[in-house]
């Protein structure tokens, strides 16, 4: 089973040979394809081969290319399933049952931001579970949004906001972006299409579904932050949030590894759908 990440920090030459990855630039490094998960371009300096490329696609490695800061576009294959076009059209179909889905999700979200403010112990866990109690269908009334101004607040002070510009959104936005790139991958290897979300339906987004599935796992990034919150914004703070994939959690009364997780979780979800069932999705645990 794939787990590792792989991050090209300097300037190195990519290219296949014999199932392995080599990475050439002061030293010549080879990692077996069968263990990466994930590679992340993180220079531009950088060069891969055509023919690693193909291989990794073929194997449904996930290739992301970052510019300075940011994780800035991603190399999936067109086919990640053999009943792709299946799938499709089942997706085309959802009906309203999604927003029972989707709302679920939501509350799993908030539940896991409550708690990380109780590990933390601060008081404003319970105003989530709060919200938790009041969520409507569809989520209606915004407690999500709600929650969040409470949640980053509690986390970040009082007048941090979302918008800012600063280490702490930085890092909020790599980290997410990173499990984001994940949520692709598992959907794309399932035969459906992260254009056509839930609740996300926004045109210029190629990734509305994904943004809709990856809400629970968002706060095993901002652990992350939260611990390193006084660093800068930069190359060892951009290890630490790639790393998340490589954290363990609780999914069906087993430790995994969190991208193995996702794969589970999103697997889950496309049951629910299907057999119209919402107790079928598999939630990580969030151990206190």
């Amino acid at each position: 089973m794939t787990w590792r990440t792989v991050v090209i920090t300097n300037k190195a030459k990519l290219s296949y040979k014999n199932d392995y990855l080599i990475v050439r630039n002061d030293e010549v490094k080879l990692i077996h394809l069968s263990e990466i998960n994930t590679i992340i371009i993180d220079t531009t300096a950088a060069t891969m081969t055509s023919y690693l490329i193909s291989e990794m696609l073929s194997r449904k490695i996930k290739i992301i290319i970052c510019d300075k800061k940011n994780p800035q576009g991603e190399i999936v294959s067109y086919y990640g399933s053999h009943n792709t076009s299946e799938q499709i059209f089942k997706q085309i179909k959802w009906d309203d049952y999604c927003k029972i889905i989707w709302t679920r999700i939501i509350e799993e979200k908030i539940i896991n931001q409550a708690n990380f403010l109780k590990e933390l112990n601060i008081e404003n866990y319970q105003m989530l579970y709060d919200y938790v109690g009041d969520l409507v269908l569809f989520d209606e009334s915004n407690r999500e949004g709600h929650a969040a101004k409470v949640y980053f607040n509690s986390l970040f002070g009082k007048s941090f906001t979302r918008e800012d510009q600063c280490d702490i959104n930085y890092a909020l936005n790599y980290g997410y972006t990173i499990l984001l790139s994940q949520f692709n991958k598992e959907i794309v290897s399932q035969g459906y299409l992260t254009q056509l979300g839930i609740k996300h339906h926004n045109v210029y987004n190629s990734f509305n579904l994904s943004s809709d599935l990856m809400e629970p796992f968002r706060p095993l990034v901002d652990k992350i932050v939260k611990e390193n919150f006084n660093e800068r914004f930069d190359g060892g703070m951009k290890v630490k949030l790639v790393d998340v994939l490589n954290h363990k959690v609780r999914i069906k009364g087993k430790d995994q590894y969190v991208s193995n997780a996702i794969s589970i979780y999103v697997k889950s979800v496309f049951n629910a759908i299907d057999k119209k069932d919402v107790d079928l999705i598999n939630f990580f645990e969030y151990e206190l």
